[in-house]
């Protein structure tokens, strides 16, 4: 009873944010996934939802390992099959999992066959006392807010028969280890129908306002809780507008945008719902500059992946990130994208791109091929993670 609680939180949550259409067509995706088609294979990952979190850390590796010869399936937790595929594989992979009954006994009968069970995290959602560090938790309706009274698949991460856990960043993998757990990194990819659709809107012509005399600044925000992100920006977007009447601003995604950013600079500022996968790709590639601020000393902005550099490189749009981690080994300053620590480091290297078309388009060429040759399930080349699953087939 309590997870239907928390579903019918989601789904109120994903309505409010996304509006009666958009938000009805998320939710019917959601209940449809649960009959989707599993069948038996090497190795099955369940997830708690169908969100971008699912698809990149199951479909997206998923695909990334049926490239190197397994046979994977996608399912989410509340399956009414869930119970009889102990039987069909032999690895089994919880992403952001509720530890509800159905759960349990599918676990019960996995340890029975002996067989391997994965913990995997995308953030620090596992461990409810870093909940005081995600804005978005206080926003939620009270039913939502269920979904994380013990953590998310926490109850599984504690179990001493699972010994190995998957990650996206060093940062995440070094909280995992503290669990006393075996990790494997494996990066965040973009599937073969990404870089597909990425490539229809390059070879489409999309006119970027650059060729209006335009310099079109984006920011992609997947969630509500991007706001503490873009705050760290907002003085800084100020200026730059201030100082150059020619920039513009796309936000895409649920943001609470700064009064004195709107009152100031309304006119230049375009705000456009979450959209599907297709069109994501098709408005990163309308923007000439894209923006990946985050909250500094937030181990919840620690724990990002470097996602927002290669979904703007794979359309050859340079990348200003904030200069943690993560960004720092993602992206080489100055050739294939900029980082900044602070507020002059970001209007310097704004200023830099906007002023410079010709340096835009080198560094956004050089993200492209970063792009294609690590952050793409085509090319993925996770052989000691590969090699580990291979023993446990």
């Amino acid at each position: 009873m309590k997870t239907l609680f928390i579903k019918i939180g989601k789904a109120w949550s994903v309505i409010k944010r996304d509006g009666l259409i958009n938000g009805v067509k998320r939710v019917s995706s959601a209940f449809f996934a649960l009959f989707r088609p599993v069948g038996h294979g090497d190795v099955l990952f369940i997830s708690g939802g169908v969100g971008d979190s699912a698809r990149y850390r199951t479909a997206h590796v998923a695909e990334e390992l049926e490239n190197n010869g397994f046979r994977c399936a996608v399912t989410v937790q509340d399956n009414p099959l869930l119970n009889k595929y102990a039987d069909k594989f032999s690895i089994f992979i919880f992403h952001r999992t509720l530890y509800t009954k159905k759960v349990a006994k599918l676990i019960g009968e996995i340890k029975k066959q002996n067989k391997t069970i994965i913990f995997e995290t995308d953030d620090l959602v596992y461990n409810p006392k870093y909940l005081k560090h995600m804005d978005y938790y206080e926003k939620m309706n009270p039913l939502e807010r269920k979904l994380y009274d013990n953590g998310v698949g926490g109850e599984i991460l504690q179990d001493d028969y699972v010994k190995v856990a998957t990650t996206t960043t060093q940062f995440l993998a070094n909280k995992l280890k503290e669990k006393g757990k075996r990790v494997f990194i494996v990066p965040n990819k973009l599937s073969i129908e990404d870089v597909k659709n990425a490539t229809l809107s390059l070879r489409g012509g999309t006119t970027k306002q650059s060729q209006k005399n335009m310099i079109k600044l984006g920011y992609f925000s997947g969630t509500i809780s991007h706001n503490k992100d873009f705050v760290t920006i907002t003085d800084v977007l100020v200026k730059i507008m201030t100082k150059y009447d020619y920039v513009e601003l796309l936000l895409v995604g649920p943001l609470d945008v700064e009064n004195k950013l709107v009152q100031k600079f309304g006119n230049r500022i375009k705000q456009l719902p979450y959209v599907a996968r297709k069109k994501h790709f098709a408005n990163i590639a309308k923007c000439d500059i894209n923006l990946a601020p985050l909250e500094y000393n937030n181990p919840f902005c620690e724990a990002k992946s470097e996602l927002k550099f290669f979904e703007a490189g794979i359309v050859k749009v340079p990348t200003i990130a904030v200069d943690n981690e993560t960004y720092r080994n993602a992206i080489e300053d100055g050739i294939d994208g900029f980082v900044a620590k602070n507020s002059d480091e970001w209007i310097d290297k704004l200023s830099q791109l906007i002023e410079n078309e010709e340096l835009r388009q080198k560094m956004g060429q050089k993200a492209y091929q970063k792009t294609i040759e690590q952050y793409t399930t085509k090319n993925a080349k996770n052989t000691q993670y590969y090699e580990y699953l291979k023993k446990r087939l």
